[in-house]
């Protein structure tokens, strides 16, 4: 069996995925694991961006949830850290699937953990493509954890 010597938590910046960092610190002590946090931003209001609508303080206010979730998440991080956990956060806008995958090559990462999206029909079409194509395109073990995981 394969050493797990270094996990990737990826984080779509939303407060379900305070349960999936924590998860990766847990595991990653239980195992003495480097963990790698991706948190992939995409702005979902982009697509609506139509000259007869007026979206800007919708953008505004996503923004600003955005930043709060981040600033949340890297508190926990910056903890962590202070009691001698090994963690390296990324950044990276654009799309999820060729995002992680980048930070899966250069890190060598073993294990992914990402959230199970509990989805809707529309939600569907969207979020379980993603999870697909991660699975058959993705190098290395992936773990996907339900929102409602202890």
């Amino acid at each position: 069996m394969k050493e797990i010597k270094r996990i990737l938590v990826v984080s779509k910046l939303s407060k379900e995925c305070r349960k999936a960092i924590d998860y990766g610190i847990s595991l990653s002590k239980k195992y003495k694991a480097k963990l790698y946090i991706l948190h992939v931003i995409h702005d979902p209001l982009a697509a609506w961006d139509l000259p007869m609508m007026n979206i800007h303080p919708a953008r505004e206010e996503y923004k600003r949830i955005r930043k709060d979730i981040k600033s949340h998440l890297d508190s926990i991080v910056s903890l962590e850290m202070k009691k001698g956990s090994d963690i390296t956060e990324y950044v990276k806008e654009g799309n999820l699937i060729d995002e992680i995958l980048r930070v899966v090559e250069k890190e060598k990462i073993d294990l992914i953990m990402m959230l199970a999206h509990k989805e809707g029909r529309l939600e569907h079409l969207i979020f379980c493509r993603d999870i697909e194509a991660i699975i058959r395109k993705m190098p290395c073990s992936i773990m996907l954890l339900k929102e409602d995981f202890p």
